[in-house]
């Protein structure tokens, strides 16, 4: 079923062009869709389905200032309907989609229930070329044009089968690939009395799916699943799983030699085109956890996004986002009414203020 927004964020109610220039207006309308309207000469209110899905499934226009693509939006259960269903329909894993409707049931949501789409999203603070992957946002990024980022769900290694960071390569592609699973799987599947084969061949009962990039790490793979609805979650063997019709796309586009950078940063934090401070927060790895002091990199990541800018930051809100992750973009700055608070010598005063606060 085709689901369409019933209402959006208050942000694509109030574009108009900003004093940054016509030009700033234009990328911002692109990047949500808008293009149809400019040609038109007028913004309306709340944009329609179509606008916002002009461009192919996943892509988005580069901000030219900013760090921010997309807005969120809801769509409505219809009968039938599964929250796996509607994520996988609107590029949402399964993670991400349960967290942002923590109220609503994933397996039997009732109809006309009002379903959040998390699909605002700061870019991680990472070089914007080739393949990035942020393994706690379990999310995949592609630079595939100058102008154009492609972001998609994502499955990956499991704890003790942590996918490993760093930067590689694509290499081989492979269409309809054999599988050999892994000795310690063998061994697992006969201490339960169901010996593995050695060979799984294409099909339906292969897990690399129909589609498979090599990766210049031996052993690790992009490729797809022979079941989808476990993308967006931690149940890999360290492969990276994707949507069958997302690689499909990227296996037609991606060249061997492609940069890829696999990357962990469970809290992200950059600027609008408006001037906007955002940030998102999701669940540490568990094999990353000891030692991570998850406020203390929040705040560098803010530092690092603040740089030499000094706007009222909302720190008792960012403590609240690092405590309890929920994967959506939220504004950091202080709203007007918001009591005044004088400016902390130092921004991790700030935070450490925030936590005896609360």
């Amino acid at each position: 079923m085709s689901h369409k927004p019933r209402e959006l964020n208050d942000p694509m109610n109030t574009l108009t062009p900003s004093r940054k220039g016509t030009r700033q207006a234009l990328a911002l309308a692109l990047t949500l869709g808008l293009s149809p309207l400019l040609a038109s000469g007028a913004l309306a209110a709340t944009p329609g389905y179509d606008e916002i899905h002009e461009l192919p499934r996943g892509h988005y226009a580069l901000p030219e200032e900013g760090s921010v693509i997309g807005e969120d939006y809801t769509v409505v259960v219809e009968e039938g309907d599964t929250l796996v269903d509607i994520a996988r329909e609107h590029n949402v894993g399964y993670e991400a989609i349960r967290m942002a409707n923590p109220d609503v049931s994933i397996w039997a949501p009732y109809a006309d229930t009002e379903v959040t789409i998390p699909a605002r999203r700061v870019l991680p603070d990472a070089e914007r070329q080739g393949i990035v992957i942020n393994l706690s946002e379990l999310r995949l990024y592609y630079y595939s044009e100058s102008d154009v980022v492609e972001t998609y769900p994502i499955s990956v290694g499991r704890e003790e089968f942590a996918t490993p960071q760093g930067v590689t390569k694509t290499t081989i592609k492979v269409k309809d690939p054999a599988w050999a699973p892994p000795a310690s799987m063998r061994r697992e599947a006969a201490a339960r009395g169901e010996p593995a084969p050695s060979i799984v061949p294409a099909g339906p009962d292969n897990p690399l799916g129909r589609h498979a990039i090599l990766l210049g790490l031996p052993s690790y793979l992009i490729h797809g699943t022979n079941k989808p609805d476990g993308v967006g979650m931690r149940v890999s063997r360290g492969c990276i799983r994707m949507f069958p019709q997302d690689i499909e796309s990227l296996y037609e586009r991606v060249p061997s030699g492609t940069r890829v950078n696999i990357i962990d940063q469970p809290v992200k934090i950059g600027w609008t085109q408006d001037e906007e401070l955002l940030a998102e927060s999701y669940p540490a790895l568990e094999e990353n956890r000891e030692g991570f002091e998850p406020l203390m990199f929040a705040m560098d990541t803010l530092a690092k996004a603040l740089g030499e800018a000094h706007p009222p930051v909302d720190y008792k809100r960012l403590r609240q986002l690092v405590e309890s992750p929920d994967g959506m973009a939220v504004s950091l700055l202080a709203s007007g009414e918001d009591e005044p608070a004088p400016e902390p010598p130092s921004l991790y005063e700030g935070i450490a203020e925030g936590v005896v606060e609360g």
